[in-house]
């Protein structure tokens, strides 16, 4: 809806990974200088973390991008909780060899013989494997028996494992002492900087052909880095609904006031997601004998007071319908411009 009213060519901040969208700032670059010289070895493991939300996927994404497909084929696998001979398939699957009926001796031939003909045809096989801190230590070992694959002495097959700040942990494991001795390249992407925040949110407009409209002051692209901490996923929800906030209002600049409104709204959402609603306290309080007092967890580390945290609940109850009011009236406003545009 916004992107009409402030003559936008796109969603500029959408929370879907993007390589068009790839931001060069000091982590970013650093963390594909590493990369593209582990590319470069042509050989084992290229291993990124970063917390949630901090760009692995597009950096990878940006650098595939560029990459030659005359030369390259690139299969990304996007890990659940896979063991060992689900995650072969998984690998079968991604790279388009048939693993119907297979057994894992019959599957590793097969993708042995995809890889060795990849080769032979001139281009290089690239696994990319996407939330890896989800794979068990065998499945992981799989990964690494895959590297083995080797032609002439040249491997058949180099990995990007991208993963949240946990997994080197798992790493870190005795049983994965071997894949540990095979990554040629590991960096860790941190969170942007104040200065690159602001110039991440200018790039990403810039993109969409923003001419300046809204407009964010100086203090307003300092609350954005203090409310998401540089994230750039954080970043791309607040300045989002930033965006939208804006459209709703009619406003045309965007102050620190409107960053901590939108912000508050957003945290009132979280929480009433992540708090149980009324049918499920009032389920919860009946079944412990109507004492109005209820465990929200487990461990025992959460409760419920039904008149101490009611307050709360009907604060954001009352933020929601503000926001719902003000999201029909402009849609009825926008409807009443357009059918009189039409009559005359």
């Amino acid at each position: 809806m916004y992107t009409g009213f402030y003559r936008l060519k796109g969603l500029p901040f959408q929370l879907g990974p993007d390589p068009r969208f790839f931001f060069g700032s000091s982590v970013h670059q650093k963390a594909m200088a590493y990369v593209t010289y582990g590319l470069h070895q042509g050989e084992g493991f290229i291993v990124i973390t970063g917390d949630i939300g901090a760009g692995k996927t597009t950096l990878v994404g940006h650098l595939l991008a560029t990459l030659d497909p005359a030369k390259y084929i690139a299969a990304t696998l996007v890990t659940t909780q896979l063991e060992a001979d689900d995650t072969l398939r998984m690998v079968a699957s991604a790279f388009g060899v048939p693993c119907e009926g297979a057994d894992k001796a019959v599957l590793l031939r097969r993708i042995e013989a995809f890889l060795a003909g990849t080769m032979h045809g001139g281009r290089r096989s690239l696994l990319v494997v996407d939330e890896v801190q989800n794979l068990s230590v065998r499945a992981l070992e799989e990964l690494r028996m895959l590297s083995n694959f080797s032609a002439n002495g040249v491997p058949l097959l180099q990995s990007f494992l991208l993963g949240q700040p946990q997994f080197r942990a798992t790493l870190a494991n005795p049983g994965l002492e071997q894949l540990r001795q095979r990554v040629t390249a590991s960096y860790h992407l941190g969170p942007l900087g104040a200065d690159e925040t602001r110039a991440y949110i200018e790039h990403r407009l810039k993109l969409v052909e923003w001419s300046g409209d809204p407009g964010f002051t100086d203090e307003a692209f300092g609350r954005i880095h203090a409310v998401t901490g540089g994230v750039p996923r954080k970043i791309n929800t607040l300045c989002s609904r930033l965006l939208l906030s804006g459209y709703l209002d009619e406003r045309h600049e965007i102050d620190e006031a409107v960053v901590d409104q939108v912000a508050d709204e957003l945290g009132e959402e979280i929480a009433q997601v992540t708090t149980p609603g009324p049918s499920d306290l009032d389920f919860a309080m009946a079944a412990n004998g109507g004492n109005g007092h209820v465990q929200l967890n487990g461990h025992g580390n959460g409760s419920y007071n039904g008149s101490g945290d009611l307050p709360l609940r009907v604060s954001m109850l009352e933020s929601q319908m503000r926001n719902h009011d003000r999201t029909i009236k402009r849609a009825l406003e926008i409807a009443a411009n357009y059918l009189a545009s039409a009559r005359s």
